[in-house]
């Protein structure tokens, strides 16, 4: 599946966006949303327009041509926005809107094989990493009935109360996910301070970089653990699971770049019977030990601790397993809406999954030999291998969200300038979302087969999964409290007790899953870092290169004073567009054309593409044109973080606004900088090296925009960063 989001996220599966009504986040009147201006979440489509599954579409930076920078370009690349605001968009209205565009029950149903493939497959290891795997907690009716109860309670809190009924309301123009949560805070945080500001931030990229260890992490540990059951069949299947582990890897990500528009009509259907069977399963063995119910009682989680104590903090880091993708449910709301991921969770997920862990509860008390793999004990022999082709499918799919997931959330950081272009491909002319990222694809092929044949089972991957996951919830939590306090307004009696609840869980999950760094955490950790130390790089280059070229700058009104002072230019027929990373003075590749060649064109456009803090915007409001005389027109364009600039598309609005320049017969103007090293800029030197590197190695900018490579000059620039 090729998508996304989000995620992680925007989303994992590529479907139509869709979303639906819902109650405002906060019903106060005097909350800022309810009187701020800004569309509704717009359902537009992707903004390259029709796309071609064989003609890439990339993703940007540092290529179009430099000019002052007062805005942010997370678009086109220039050094604009060093935070990623755009400087152009709202700050979202941060409840849950939209409109429906089909009926819940198929949306619902549809989010069923998008949304919770990745929490829905965990009971293949999450109880068997508490009783079985390298930080296993003696297997006695204490025990049991203690996390099942840690298990029960979790699902409830972090993911019904914490996610499905606090956190989804907090929504950017009907968006979720870190990112559009970080767009949504950041104008909150203008009059904190520039330290709380940068802190902020910070978290939010840590956060997003963990999303990436996370995504590289659930192929491998979801497909593994599913092939795992052939062991339980049969010992002399057990030198086949990592090879077949592998073989079912490869076969997964060399698809995707034929996207999953087809095959992703049956997610559903597959998910609805996965979560039917495994609750028959679990029905099955509660039905003969009914005493394990009791423990839905929280006293026998109180219980558990007591008689663990530090013993049994480490068994939380292995319970946390239940919860993984629980972030999920925000990353995709974008894709379905508030009430069908509230329907399908409430409806079928919530209770197969209660079902299923307390049938493994229930077997374990009959069974304690069944603790080196309880969710397969469950299956009676005949089922056995049908149950891993089941078991094998909803971890493919719960793979293949976490796959879009990762594509969605670059494609986020892109357009939002904390990421260089990375080349895109759309994979769908119809649905939106379908794109294919062959870079990262293979990227995460061969982290997910590197991590399969280092750690060769779903319990050595376990310690690595939790770490992840508890801290890109602890940041969620800190972010929605930004929301909570200075978006809604919520006085500090509400507001205190909601977020100390949800910080007490993140803690406790976090805190046990430090306690695992060394058995696997650290290699979560170590991707997340070098992730964080690119995107930061990558800001904070774009920001000192914007400084340099604001220092080489002119304003455009003197640029027009010179013009008229001295002989009449030269004016040849046709129409040249100059791209800009700012929506002010005179672009670099102007100044450089004029001073060399000493003629302009007829009609010349100065085109600036901006990011803006919202996930779409409306073609309605997408270009703002000024006349600024003498044949120069200002044309400033504005796109969501969720969509790609697409400089064809542009030119079609223009011209329906009376501004008519021809695709093929115009000349477009782009910048290509030679970066040095040795310029004033205060980041340290490894950092200028890796900036330089990133920027060569970007996509190059004339297929980002969609511009025909025929019609394109590029002025090459020196600059000492």
């Amino acid at each position: 599946m090729s998508a996304s989001q989000p995620a992680a996220s925007r989303s994992r599966l590529a479907v139509a966006r869709a979303t639906t009504d819902s109650a405002p986040a906060d019903p106060d009147p005097t909350s800022p949303d309810a009187t701020s201006p800004g569309p509704d979440s717009p359902a537009v489509p992707p903004a390259s327009g029709p796309s071609d599954a064989s003609a890439p579409t990339p993703v940007s930076p540092a290529s179009a041509s430099p000019a002052p920078s007062s805005g942010g370009d997370a678009a086109s690349g220039g050094p604009g926005a060093p935070d990623g605001s755009g400087g152009t968009g709202d700050s979202g209205n941060g409840h849950a809107g939209g409109r429906a565009s089909g009926p819940a029950l198929g949306l619902a149903l549809a989010a069923l094989g998008v949304v919770y493939g990745d929490i829905g497959t965990s009971p293949l290891y999450a109880v068997k990493e508490c009783f079985h795997g390298p930080h296993a907690i003696a297997l006695n009716t204490v025990n049991v009935m203690g996390v099942l109860s840690l298990i029960a309670w979790s699902l409830i809190m972090v993911v019904s109360f914490k996610y499905v009924l606090f956190v989804m309301r907090a929504d950017n123009k009907g968006e979720g996910g870190i990112f559009a949560l970080l767009a949504l805070v950041k104008p909150l945080m203008a009059g904190s301070g520039k330290r709380g500001h940068a802190l902020l931030i910070g978290a939010a990229i840590f956060g997003a970089a963990l999303l990436y260890g996370d995504g590289i992490i659930t192929p491998a540990i979801s497909v593994l653990s599913a092939l795992e059951g052939l062991g339980v069949a049969t010992d002399a299947a057990q030198p086949f699971i990592v090879p077949g582990t592998c073989l079912v890897l490869i076969s997964l990500f060399m698809v995707q770049k034929h996207g999953t528009e087809r095959i992703g009509k049956v997610f559903g259907p597959v998910m609805v019977t996965w979560f039917v069977v495994i609750a028959a399963l679990g029905a099955g063995a509660i039905a003969q030990t009914p005493e394990v119910l009791a423990a839905l009682n929280p006293w026998h989680a109180a219980r558990f601790f007591a008689e663990n104590h530090l013993h049994g903090l480490v068994v939380l880091g292995s319970v946390v397993l239940c919860i993984t993708g629980g972030e999920a449910l925000y990353a995709d709301m974008g894709h379905f809406g508030l009430r069908p991921i509230r329907l399908s969770w409430y409806a079928m997920v919530l209770p197969a999954l209660f079902i299923n862990y307390f049938g493994q509860g229930a077997l374990l008390l009959t069974r304690p030999d069944a603790a080196a793999n309880p969710f397969y004990a469950l299956v009676p022999g005949a089922l056995l291998y049908p149950m891993v082709i089941l078991a094998t499918m909803a971890s493919v799919i719960a793979s293949q969200a976490m796959i879009s997931g990762v594509y969605s959330l670059t494609q986020q950081a892109v357009q939002l300038g904390y990421c260089p272009r990375i080349r895109i491909i759309n994979t769908s002319a119809h649905t939106k979302g379908q794109i294919y990222l062959p870079g990262i694809n293979t990227a995460m092929m061969l982290a997910c087969l590197g991590l399969v044949l280092a750690f060769k089972s779903s319990s050595g991957l376990a310690a690595a999964y939790g770490i992840a996951v508890t801290a890109t919830m602890a940041i969620t939590t800190v972010l929605f409290l930004c929301v909570a306090r200075w978006l809604w307004r919520w006085p500090l009696w509400k507001t205190v007790p909601v977020i100390a609840l949800f910080l007490v869980f993140d803690a406790a999950f976090l805190g046990s899953n430090l306690l695992k760094v060394a058995d696997g955490g650290w290699f979560t950790l170590v991707v997340a870092a070098c992730i964080m130390v690119a995107m930061v790089t990558w800001r904070d280059g774009k920001a000192a290169l914007g400084k340099q070229f604001e220092a080489m700058g002119l304003p455009f009104d003197l640029f027009l004073q010179s013009l008229a002072a001295g002989p009449a230019p030269v004016r040849i027929p046709g129409a040249g567009v100059f791209l800009s990373v700012s929506p002010t003075g005179t672009p670099i590749t102007l100044l450089h054309h004029y001073k060399h060649n000493k003629l302009l064109h007829e009609r010349v456009l100065l085109l600036s593409i901006a990011a803006t803090d919202t996930p779409y915007v409306p073609e309605a409001e997408r270009l703002d044109i000024a006349d600024l005389g003498q044949g120069f027109h200002r044309v400033k364009a504005r796109y969501g973080f969720m969509q790609t600039p697409n400089v064809p598309e542009l030119l079609r609005l223009a011209k329906a606004r009376g501004l008519a320049v021809e695709l093929q017969t115009a000349s477009f103007y782009l910048g290509r900088e030679s970066l040095l090293t040795t310029g004033p800029s205060r980041m340290m030197r490894w950092r200028k090296s890796l900036f330089a590197f990133m920027s060569r190695n970007a996509w190059n900018a004339t297929t980002f925009f969609g511009i025909p490579p025929g019609r394109v000059v590029e002025l090459g620039t020196q600059v000492e960063l």
